[in-house]
């Protein structure tokens, strides 16, 4: 499906009212700060690929701003990454602040307010997905949200050429296509996200302990499927004790036996919510990731995400979450 709003189908006085309902019906509840006297033009382009939103915002400068309160009137959560096509910008969020050239790449998480500030005329691509599709942890989005993000390597020099490309076909892709092309983005914007937040660990924790860390959850997520996969067999593999590899977990706000499960649970979510021609069952996902008892896993997953495995399927495959 395809939608195009265009302020030049208004009366001039009434164009940015106009354009704030557009970027509001297809993008989130947001407020718009025009930067020019004249009579405002712009122009977003939506196409809905599955559960991903790719829409391109061709517009005079301005400043998009989204408060508490427009949050407040959302019925969902949502990532966005934002790849500035011209024009020079800045996305502010979490007390930093991205600048973007053209070429420039950017995430932000529109469950938490943020500013973004185009003081000249611009041309935007934003891809917007469900957070909960992403099935990443709160604090790794919070981390690399509004951050500088290194265009020529990693998964950003994966993903920016991609995305560039899926702009410009998006309205081309036919349903199965485009539910393939949703998980492909949502499976690079998890890594992307995974890699960054990886990258920004907190330094106070000693560099040796960190190096630590990190292997650990490497380690961890190599063998989530491993259900004898537990504190003791981990610290038995690093050569460490069980103590130390929990005061490596000190001041996560959880244990590595949930942080554990808190993986396996994001692996089934990310899984269940894929789309093919034949679904596995949630009882085969569910040892797939390591857990033994599906009963224990069913109420896991509820309480983690709010609903059973069945009922979160569903949501998802008709973009319901």
């Amino acid at each position: 499906m395809t939608v195009v709003l265009t302020t030049d189908c208004a009366p001039d006085d009434d164009k940015l009212d106009y354009w704030n309902k557009a970027l509001t019906r297809t993008l989130v509840p947001q407020a718009v700060t025009p930067r020019v006297r004249a009579p405002f033009s712009g122009r977003i382009t939506s196409h809905r690929l599955g559960y991903l939103q790719v829409s391109t915002i061709e517009a005079d400068p301005q400043r998009m701003s989204r408060t508490h309160r427009h949050i407040a009137q959302s019925d969902g959560a949502f990532v966005s990454v934002g790849l500035q096509s011209s024009g020079r910008g800045a996305l502010a969020q979490d007390g930093r602040t991205a600048q973007l050239a053209p070429g420039g790449l950017v995430v932000y998480d529109t469950a938490r307010p943020y500013t973004l500030d185009q003081p000249e005329a611009f041309r935007l691509h934003v891809f917007q997905l469900p957070r909960r599709v992403l099935a990443m942890p709160e604090a790794d989005i919070h981390r690399v949200s509004a951050t500088a993000l290194p265009l020529d390597t990693g998964v950003a020099g994966v993903l920016t050429p991609f995305l560039t490309a899926l702009a410009t076909t998006a309205g081309q892709c036919g349903p199965r296509v485009g539910e393939q092309l949703a998980g492909t983005v949502g499976g690079l914007v998890a890594a992307l996200i995974s890699e960054q937040a990886a990258g920004s660990e907190p330094a106070d924790r000693g560099s040796a302990g960190c190096g630590m860390a990190l292997r650990v959850r490497g380690y961890v997520n190599d063998h989530l499927s491993d259900r004898d996969l537990s504190p003791r067999t981990i610290a038995a593999y690093h050569h460490i004790s069980v103590r130390y590899l929990h005061r490596l977990f000190e001041g996560e706000g959880t244990t590595i036996s949930r942080w554990i499960q808190q993986r396996r649970l994001e692996e089934c979510s990310r899984e269940l919510a894929r789309r093919g021609r034949v679904s596995p069952t949630v009882s085969a996902v569910a040892q797939r990731w390591g857990f033994v008892n599906v009963g224990h896993f069913s109420r896991a997953f509820r309480a983690a995400y709010g609903m059973s495995p069945r009922e979160w399927r569903s949501a998802t495959l008709t973009g319901l979450t």
